[in-house]
């Protein structure tokens, strides 16, 4: 099938269910379109049992998208660069201790942490996996995914320092996830024993490389924005940033996440306020707010079509199903030990632990990190891992959170901050 025939698919389909979830449903769109593309998928699954074939010709369009490439080497550096537009980085700086623990230390802990519960898991199960893999499935599951939530909490009238946690560390623990498992990878790969060294020179190339490049770039774009005023042509050079910086950045080896993230953090911030105009401004935040609302809503359907292609066994269902639990407890212990460790130097408010766990939503990079792996028995054992626990975070998660936060709210109604306020010396 022609590559245009399978966008006006996906867009056709995004668009229905867009439609169907705003005018009778009322879900948030990115759970909206993923419930109601898996329930389409189980129903096709159960129509092909009956003899009527639909479900294949879905598998065989679904076979043509290389779902890992479009969204790593593709849709990643749109979301995210969209992501970072809108922070603002003077708030980003007042919690940086705490979004920098958690997107970084509290990937590595979670990364190990799931590690080993994986590992004891799939033994008791009879399932072989070698530890390195169990490894490259906690890189895989840890970041987090804050497209679902953001809104909810919004709705929920969540305090802005909560969603600034909960963003902040989302933005930055894709990038850093991605770069501990492409260095995990390259490890399970290659069939030799990882060495600090070699592990400690990997990750400061891809993400100190990264953000420094996209530091270099940033500025680079940032020096043309100011030299003109026209916001067509302002519009495009960020979409050479996004596209073009990615794409070296890959190229170079560095973060092409870590990079973009940054890049558009300095144009969000720095370059809103000294390189363009008010009308510039106007139309740049409503170009890429479209871009992100599209591609989530193409996201979160490839996400619910996936079920299609995958092959479950009994025991593969029942990892999946039963690693849940432990990649929650991996998520609760990963964001309460920073908080208990750094309350002497910042207050945190009730509540923020928990929603700060159940709110730390899986995506779609897990299942595309996952779908990279090559072919093979690991494989087989690790999507279906990752795709029961993404699902059941879009879902249950992303349906509950908004209940979570409301009651913590009424508990505590004194309160007018959810996240991490700096203690007054």
């Amino acid at each position: 099938m022609e590559l245009f025939n399978i966008i006006a698919i996906l867009l056709t389909l995004a668009a229905v269910f867009s439609y169907i979830n705003h005018q009778y449903i009322g879900l948030p769109v990115s759970i909206g379109v993923t419930l109601m593309a898996l329930v389409m998928s189980l129903g096709l699954i159960v129509l092909d049992a009956a003899g009527v074939g639909l479900a294949e010709r879905i598998q065989i369009v679904l076979g043509q998208i290389n779902f890992s490439d479009t969204l790593l080497q593709g849709m990643l550096s749109f979301l995210l660069f969209a992501g970072a537009l809108h922070i603002n980085v003077n708030q980003l700086m007042a919690r940086k201790w705490v979004i920098g623990v958690l997107a970084s230390v509290g990937v590595l802990l979670s990364t190990f942490l799931v590690a080993g519960m994986s590992w004891v898991l799939l033994g008791w199960l009879g399932l072989s996996l070698p530890f390195i893999y169990c490894v490259l499935f906690g890189a895989l599951i840890s970041p987090t995914d804050p497209i679902a939530v953001l809104g909810i909490l919004k709705t929920a009238g969540a305090p802005k320092s909560l969603e600034m946690n909960i963003a902040g560390e989302s933005l930055f623990n894709d990038g850093v996830g991605v770069v501990v498992f492409l260095v995990v990878m390259e490890f399970a790969s290659g069939g030799s024993s990882p060495h600090f060294s070699d592990v400690a020179v990997l990750f400061l190339r891809e993400a100190i490389g990264g953000g420094l490049f996209g530091l270099v770039v940033g500025y680079i774009a940032f020096w043309m924005l100011r030299s003109v005023d026209h916001y067509q042509v302002e519009i495009l050079i960020t979409l050479a940033l996004v596209t073009g910086g990615y794409a070296l950045a890959a190229a170079l080896h560095l973060s092409g996440p870590i990079a973009v993230v940054v890049a558009g953090l300095l144009i969000g911030n720095h370059g809103r306020l000294f390189a363009m105009s008010k009308e510039t401004r106007h139309h740049l935040d409503i170009f890429w707010e479209l871009v992100d609302e599209v591609l989530n809503a193409v996201l979160f359907l490839l996400i619910g079509l996936e079920v299609l292609v995958l092959s479950f066994t009994g025991a593969t269902l029942a990892a999946g199903l039963i690693i849940i639990p432990f990649v929650l407890l991996a998520r609760l212990v990963t964001v309460g030990l920073p908080v208990s460790i750094l309350r002497p130097f910042a207050n945190f408010s009730p509540g923020a632990i928990r929603i700060m766990t159940w709110g730390g939503l899986r995506g779609g990079i897990s299942v595309a990190l996952a779908l990279s792996i090559a072919p093979g028995p690991a494989r087989d054992i690790i999507l279906p891992m990752t795709y029961a626990t993404v699902l059941f975070s879009i879902v249950v998660q992303g349906l509950t959170v908004e209940k979570l936060v409301r009651r913590t709210l009424r508990k505590h109604p004194a309160e007018e901050d959810q996240g991490v306020v700096p203690v007054s010396k």
